[in-house]
């Protein structure tokens, strides 16, 4: 039986896909065994994994971030208008496609 996705695996694979993301633990992470992550291109911080390891913040276009607000599971984030965050209840496949989707602009959009 295939253990079920978790977001900081999912994020995991999805960064290092890309030549050009890098992962981090998050500043202030507690420890270094903390689950706080974040990725960039170039120093430019597009993601954020939470220390539970339940939401992430996407750094996306403000108008794409305000279209991303309208799907389950997901909220502005107090980062900014060009910030979502999404913590979803159940990582199904609508779920996974929308992270792989906004995770791959976000990577593309902090390279810009």
């Amino acid at each position: 039986m295939t253990p079920a996705p978790t977001l900081q695996g999912l994020l995991t694979a999805l960064g290092e896909a890309r030549d050009e993301v890098s992962a981090r633990p998050a500043p202030g992470a507690s420890d270094a065994s903390s689950r706080a992550t974040e990725w960039s291109v170039d120093g430019r911080t597009f993601a954020t994994l939470d220390q539970a390891g339940t939401t992430v913040d996407l750094r996306l276009d403000p108008a794409v971030a305000r279209a991303a607000t309208r799907t389950p599971d997901t909220t502005p984030s107090k980062r900014g208008p060009e910030w979502v965050r999404f913590a979803p209840v159940l990582l199904d496949d609508p779920a996974i496609d929308r992270l792989e989707a906004w995770f791959a602009f976000a990577a593309r959009h902090a390279a810009e």
